[in-house]
């Protein structure tokens, strides 16, 4: 067996060949990607404003002229985080297990990540934050968003949304608008062959940004990182992928997430997407591949192998595993889909993960007048408000945060520890 091994050792003229690909004159794939980046004034300068426009008293500034609402929303947010108005850890962990809780030993070092999707609107971030106070329920560590961006820009929602992050101590991602549904930032169709969220499916070829499309993507990526210090975003296509991790080794500090829709779902396609992560990794074993979305098909084997050459290739504390634990009611899987029971066993042996939580438990969907729904997320504002659907989609929404709490209640008291929301939940 060690004798067929052998004869896949990459040898290393192949690996030269690639390099001097990347490095050669004239090369458009190459030079392209560069024209994007001194665009926008080049490595240093990109990075310098997106550290700029992320502080938060530079948000909270511009958000006061453009929705001062919502500043005094983030001051009751700031308010009440202050006061420890939010339930302690160890607060939590009594409520769950009661007296025994001061006698587990908890290891954080397999703690799960409490993951949200998607965080629509800002007013349904404060409708959760509020019934977290007054329920004494935990807040996410981690929000996933796919709002259309022009239009959270203009209403107010990104600057809110992006200062509330580092105001409870969260990470979120963002979905850029230069992805397979129609219509990019641009207005027009991104991709000919999808005809919108309808044909979403066209996702798993990885068919979302065709042609130059992958450069768009990554011009708007950096409109956002630098203007409002937007770092991580959801990634669909092998293109940006790799787009990004060649962007992160020149030195430009930002993040993704590959999406569920990429369809990474066998150890052998994670395998082809941490090895190309390893070859463009920075000297000091970073990715800019910092959420790892595996498919919904995938079993716990899957995740153990994949988690076996994750640590071999260093990335153990690098690259989070987010998987579904459940998923909108309609137009994405079969129902009904619940993974917690799955999850409380692979938490036990696989680190850095998060419970991704996209709908509510079954016995709630089910009775729902309108249950969640995928499409939902691809609307715009103004048809979901002249459908009548805003208050219905916010019920949704809080009951993701119903089935979050639910596993946060199961992985305590399976004696394993949650992220929550840091800032909040000390």
């Amino acid at each position: 067996m060690t004798d067929i091994k052998k004869k896949l050792l990459i040898p290393d003229d192949r690996l030269k060949t690639i390099n001097d690909f990347l490095i050669k004159e004239n090369n458009p794939l190459i030079d392209d990607l560069i024209a994007v980046v001194e665009k926008y004034g080049g490595v240093d300068e990109i990075n310098k404003k997106a550290a700029e426009a992320r502080k938060v008293d530079n948000l909270l500034a511009r958000l006061e002229k453009k929705k001062p609402e919502y500043v005094k929303d983030l001051t009751w947010l700031v308010e009440q985080r202050d006061k420890d108005a939010y339930i302690s850890i160890a607060d939590y962990r009594r409520k769950i297990l009661g007296k025994d809780a001061d006698s587990v030993s908890f290891d954080e070092s397999y703690a799960v990540t409490l993951e949200i999707s998607a965080c629509q609107y800002f007013p349904f971030f404060v409708a959760q934050a509020k019934q977290a106070v007054e329920k004494q329920e935990l807040m996410p560590g981690r929000f996933i968003r796919v709002r259309r961006m022009k239009e959270q820009e203009e209403d107010g929602d990104l600057l809110a949304m992006t200062a509330a992050m580092q105001l409870v101590g969260a990470s979120c991602v963002e979905t850029l608008d230069t992805k397979g549904t129609a219509p990019g930032p641009d207005g027009l169709p991104v991709n000919i062959h999808l005809g919108g969220p309808a044909t979403i499916t066209g996702y798993f070829g990885g068919v979302g940004q065709p042609n130059d499309y992958a450069l768009k993507w990554i011009d708007e990526f950096f409109y956002y990182y630098t203007n409002y210090g937007i770092q991580s975003v959801l990634n669909i296509n092998p293109g940006t992928t790799i787009l990004g991790y060649m962007l992160h080794k020149m030195g430009i500090d930002m993040e993704y997430k590959i999406s569920v829709f990429m369809g990474n779902d066998n150890p052998y396609s994670c395998l082809w997407t941490l090895m190309t992560a390893k070859l463009f990794s920075r000297e000091d074993g970073t990715s800019p591949l910092i959420g790892f979305n595996l498919s919904n098909s995938v079993n716990n084997k899957t995740m153990e192998m994949t988690a076996e050459f994750r640590k071999d290739f260093g990335f153990e504390d690098v690259i989070r595993f987010e998987h579904h634990i459940t998923e909108t009611w309609k137009s994405i899987v079969r129902q009904p889909y619940d993974r917690t029971d799955e999850l409380v066993e692979l938490a036990k042996t696989v680190k850095n993960v998060s419970a991704k939580h996209e709908g509510g438990k079954q016995e709630i969907e089910e009775a729902r007048e309108y249950p969640s729904d995928i499409l939902d997320y691809f609307r715009a504002k103004s048809e979901i408000i002249e459908a009548g659907l805003m208050n219905k989609m916010l019920i949704n929404y809080l009951d993701k945060h119903h089935s979050l709490n639910f596993t946060a209640d199961t992985l305590t008291k399976n004696k394993l520890s949650v992220i929550a929301a840091r800032k909040l939940h000390k």
